[in-house]
Order: structure tokens, then sequence, then C-alpha cells
């Protein structure tokens, strides 16, 4: 069978009327905002604690500065804001817990349209996409946080005859919306290896071309940075220098895949090579001269 006639086999079987697509896209749907629904209760249910577990970064960050840990204090300025914090947290939670099924569904949607060798390369990707989301939320909360509430902490003032009392006293909405910035940003950063992986992949990208463009790359890191984090040099410096890591791993990833691409180019030449021999077959013996 040549390729073609394989090639034409896969399209035969992943082929269905719109209306199955219709329906397969409905199952996925369903599966997804149960699954995030289900998510959303259970981290609204734990939404305190899940808060409060937030919240230790900070107390780091009280104790680097050489204040009381236990003395730590946020407040809330509307009747309705500590409500609606939870909702928030219990809503960005659910997505984080539930992104393995919603990412799976996506997969099983679009994985019949594939090809196999395609199936195959896609899937990798969707292992590592939360792995590296998870590594890069690990550093803001063991690192960057603390980090940068310690930033925050140093600029309080203690009361004097020339100068007022200035404290740090955070609205509980506000540090939320800090803490998950500084979350959904490196954890969009650390894909950044898997995006041009996949890019590198299908061909829209090379090595070649991501080594070429390194000193834009650096450029564009500490723009991207000075938009997605907080507006203090902590952050911002914090989140470039992992991005400029990351772009150096992509390359080198990239020019893994391109050898593996190569080899499987010259494995499939070799196999093509000796199926064209083997129809050939073996030659004839020349036919004698009559007399």
């Amino acid at each position: 069978m040549s390729v073609s006639d394989k090639e034409r086999e896969e399209i035969d079987k992943s082929s269905a009327p719109l209306i199955e697509h219709l329906v397969e896209l409905r199952r996925r749907l369903i599966w997804s905002l149960g699954g995030f629904f289900v998510a959303f209760l259970v981290c609204f249910f734990f939404a305190k604690k899940l808060f409060n577990l937030l919240v230790v970064p900070f107390k780091w960050a009280t104790k680097w500065a050489g204040l009381d840990p236990h003395k730590v204090e946020l407040i809330y300025t509307a009747p309705q804001e500590f409500f609606f914090t939870q909702v928030k947290l219990a809503m960005f939670g659910g997505m984080v817990i539930a992104f393995p099924l919603i990412a799976t569904q996506i997969y099983k949607f679009i994985a019949p349209g594939l090809y196999k060798n395609e199936r195959n390369a896609f899937l990798p990707f969707l292992i590592a996409s939360p792995v590296l989301f998870l590594m890069g939320a690990s550093l803001v909360y063991f690192f960057f946080t603390p980090m940068v509430m310690w930033f925050f902490l140093a600029m309080q003032q203690t009361g004097t005859d020339d100068q007022v009392q200035i404290s740090l006293l955070p609205k509980v909405s506000e540090y939320l919306s800090l803490i998950m910035t500084l979350i959904f940003s490196f954890g969009l950063v650390f894909q950044l290896p898997v995006v041009t992986s996949l890019m590198t992949r299908v061909g829209m990208l090379s090595s070649k071309a991501l080594a070429e463009k390194r000193k834009w790359a650096i450029v564009i890191a500490f723009i991207v940075a000075a938009v997605l984090t907080p507006p203090d040099p902590m952050s911002q410096i914090g989140l470039a220098i992992p991005t400029i890591l990351l772009y150096e791993v992509s390359i080198w990833a990239a020019r893994w895949i391109e050898r593996d691409q190569e080899k499987q180019r010259l494995a499939r030449e070799k196999q093509d090579a000796e199926e064209v021999a083997a129809d050939k077959g073996p030659d004839e013996p020349p036919t004698p001269a009559a007399s």
C-alpha cells in the first residue's frame, strides 16, 4: 500500500457527518463545564482555607521585613467584597483543577481529525503544559510573591515627631488580584517551550530563526513583563529573567525536534527505497539468442 493510500484511509476513518461532529462537540463541552462546575463548588467550599493558604507568602515577607508574621491583617471595605473575592478565587481554582480534564476533552475532540503521527506528537505537549504551568505557579508562590510583598512592606513608614505612621493594610480583593496576576503571568510564560516546540513541529519556526531573533526576544521579554506584572521592578525583572531562560530552552528543544525529524525523514527514505527495490524484484536472466 502506498503512502497516499494510507493517508486516504486515515482521512476516511476521520471523516464524519456534520451532525456527528456537533454531537461530539456538545458531549465534550458538557464534560468540560461539568468538571469546572464541580471543581468550582469544591474550591468555593474551601475558599477561606485556600485564601489563608495564599496569605502564607505574605507572612513570609512580613518575617523577612522584621515584623511579626502573626499580626498580618487584610481588610475589605465593602460588605460584599470578601464574598466576591471567594467566588473569584473559586473560579480561578476551579479552572486550574479542571484544566487537565478540559485539555483532555479538547484533545479527544480534535484527535480523530489528526493523523496518527500528529496525535503522537501532540500528546506529550498536552501533558507538559499543565506541568509547566504548575512550575510557574510554584515559583510565584514560594519566591516571587514573598519578594514582591517584602518590597511593598519596605515602603512602610514609622510614625515619629517629623513623619506620620504609614502602614500597609491590603484589601483582600487587591491581594488576591496581585497573586492571581503573578500566577497567570508566570504560568503563561512557562508555556513558551510548548508553543515554540509545536510551531517547530509544524514547520512554522526553526531553531536558526529563534537563535537569530534572540536580541529581540530579550527586549520583548522585558516589555511583556512590564505589561503583565505589577508596576514594581522586582516582579518585572523576576518575570523577564525566567522568560529569557525559557527562550533558550525553546531553542534547544527546537534543535532536538529538528534532529528527530531529520532522522525520521532518513528512515522513511530508506524504507521507501527498500519497498521500491522489493517491488522491482530480482533481475530476470537474459533470454538466450535463437540458433
